[in-house]
C-alpha cells in the first residue's frame, strides 16, 4: 500500500508539472547558423531516439518526450546518449519541481556499476528546496562533491535554467544562466586534491575517461530537459 501510495503522489506530480508545460511547448530546431557550425540535436523532441539506458539496449521506463520535453516522469534508471563523445560543448535547459534532483553525468564509461563512478556529474537542482542545496559542493551548477559554482544563480523553481557544459582535453566549465560557475582541469593539483577529499577519492576511474556516453540522472524526482544540443570540439 506505502509503494501504491508513493507511485500515485509521484504521478500527481508529474501530471501537474506536465500540465504546466503542456502551454509553453517548444519543439527543439537548429538555426542555419547552428548547423553551419556542426551543433546538432540530442533530441527531436518527440522520441527516445539516440538515447538508451546505462548497460542496457534501451532506454529506461519513467522517461518520456512530452511537448518538446525530456521528462523523467517516473522510475528506470538513467538516460545515456547511444553515442559517446570525447571534446564537445554541450547546451540545454533544465527544470525542476519542488525539491527536485538530477544531473548531467558526461564522459561515461561503461565499466563501473555506476555513471558517475567514471563521469563528472553537472548538478541539477532546485537549491532551496532540497538538502544538497544547502552546501555549495553539491548544489546546482557544481561538478558534484568536487567544485562548488562561484554563486547560485538558479531560477525559481518551475523555470527553465539554461545550462552549457564545456569539456576539451582536461578543460571542463559548468555555466549555468549565462555565468561560468565552475572551471577546473583534469589531472591538477588541484582538482586530485580535491578529488582525494571527496567520496570519488575511493572510485580510481573517476574522471579520467576522456571519451564517453552522456548520462540523465534518475534520482527519484520530476525532471524535465529540452533544447538538447552539442557541438563535437
Amino acid at each position: 500500500m506505502k509503494h501504491l501510495l508513493i507511485a500515485a503522489l509521484l504521478a500527481g506530480t508529474c501530471a501537474v508539472a506536465l500540465r504546466a508545460s503542456a502551454g509553453d511547448a517548444q519543439m527543439p530546431s537548429l538555426t542555419a547558423a547552428e548547423k553551419a557550425d556542426g551543433w546538432t540535436l540530442m533530441f527531436d523532441g518527440k522520441s527516445l531516439s539516440g538515447w538508451r539506458g546505462y548497460k542496457k539496449p534501451m532506454p529506461p521506463e519513467g522517461w518520456m518526450a512530452v511537448n518538446g520535453e525530456l521528462v523523467r516522469q517516473g522510475p528506470g534508471g538513467d538516460l545515456m546518449t547511444v553515442a559517446a563523445y570525447g571534446d564537445f560543448e554541450m547546451r540545454f535547459e533544465w527544470k525542476v519541481t519542488e525539491k527536485g534532483n538530477s544531473g548531467i553525468i558526461y564522459r561515461v564509461a561503461e565499466t563501473e556499476p555506476q555513471p558517475w563512478h567514471t563521469g563528472p556529474e553537472y548538478q541539477v537542482l532546485h537549491n532551496q528546496g532540497h538538502r544538497d542545496g544547502q552546501n555549495p559542493i553539491t548544489s546546482a551548477g557544481s561538478n558534484y562533491a568536487v567544485n562548488p559554482p562561484i554563486k547560485d544563480v538558479t531560477k525559481p523553481v518551475g523555470e527553465w535554467n539554461q545550462g552549457r557544459l564545456l569539456a576539451r582535453g582536461n578543460h571542463v566549465e559548468h555555466w549555468l544562466n549565462g555565468v561560468k560557475v565552475v572551471e577546473y582541469e583534469i589531472g591538477s593539483a588541484d582538482w586530485e586534491a580535491r578529488v582525494k577529499a571527496s567520496k570519488f577519492g575511493k572510485i580510481p576511474p573517476y574522471g579520467r575517461t576522456r571519451v564517453g556516453h552522456i548520462a540523465l540522472q534518475d534520482h527519484g524526482d520530476v525532471v524535465a530537459y529540452r533544447n538538447l544540443k552539442i557541438k563535437a570540439l
